[in-house]
């Protein structure tokens, strides 16, 4: 284990991390548990880990970023939702309790906590970081989950149920939930929302921003970029923003809406 200090934000290591289970969720998706007490201590919600591949495969492949998805500070329980959209990620789907792998994090920043009244906006793998927010926050929250069918709405319910969270689901197709988008259930519940908070596609991300600005609330979104070192030396994931390009993973992946340029 090794440890990095930085100019700004908390310090991040690396940490083997033994899984713990792995669960299909969904054709195509895990949801993976892992003990890694040093990072499950210190995360925030929004931020997130660059995973390691199999030592055969780490010579040639870069490490992936992942959202967290869940933490449990007391018994050292992180939680990783997996999409397999690749060789990298099929190798780490193939793993599974008995197994081991090499974390670096928590990396980048986190969202703020939540004000009374907030609306939580994911779309697709979105929910990642937005299931960690709501299952921290110590006020009620909405959640609005959507996704294009049932399919791919992929969290297990069971890590949506707490006290204080109502979870709205909207699919495209009308298959699960509410029939047509996240963003037009949140422009129907916009009038009497506190904050926004949105992780999705980013043309969602955009259309979240283009409410919130009319409407005169505040939102903060988490921008899905490609990543490779995950700590803003190799410049890969610049986002463009009002002051200029700044990193994803070390200025973000958390910004507030109104200053990233989320449709240019």
């Amino acid at each position: 284990m090794w440890l990095l200090k930085t100019k700004k934000g908390p310090e991040y290591q690396t940490e083997d991390c033994p899984v713990i289970d792995k669960q299909v969720v969904a054709s195509g998706y895990c949801r993976v548990a892992l003990h890694a007490p040093v990072i499950a201590r210190k995360v925030d919600p929004g931020q997130f880990v660059q995973i390691f591949m199999p030592p055969e495969h780490r010579d040639h492949m870069l490490p992936r970023p992942f959202s967290i998805f869940g933490a449990n500070r007391k018994n050292g329980e992180l939680v990783i939702l997996l999409e397999i959209k690749g060789r990298g990620t099929d190798l780490l789907a193939g793993t599974g309790p008995g197994s081991s792998w090499k974390l670096l994090g928590p990396l980048g920043t986190g969202f703020p906590a939540l004000s009374p009244a907030s609306l939580l906006v994911a779309g697709g793998m979105g929910i990642a970081p937005l299931a960690f927010l709501a299952a921290s926050a110590a006020v009620p929250c909405t959640l609005i989950y959507g996704a294009r069918t049932a399919g791919q709405l992929i969290c297990p319910q069971s890590d949506l149920n707490r006290p204080g969270l109502s979870l709205l689901e909207t699919t495209e197709d009308g298959s699960r939930g509410e029939k047509g988008t996240a963003v037009d259930l949140l422009s129907r519940l916009i009038a009497d929302a506190g904050t926004v908070f949105a992780c999705g596609p980013r043309p969602m991300l955009a259309a979240v921003n283009n409410l919130c600005r009319r409407a005169g609330i505040e939102a903060w979104v988490s921008v899905e970029e490609r990543m490779a070192c995950g700590v803003g030396a190799c410049l890969g994931c610049a986002v463009a923003t009002g002051s200029g390009y700044k990193r994803a993973c070390r200025d973000g992946p958390v910004f507030r809406a109104e200053e990233v340029i989320l449709d240019g």
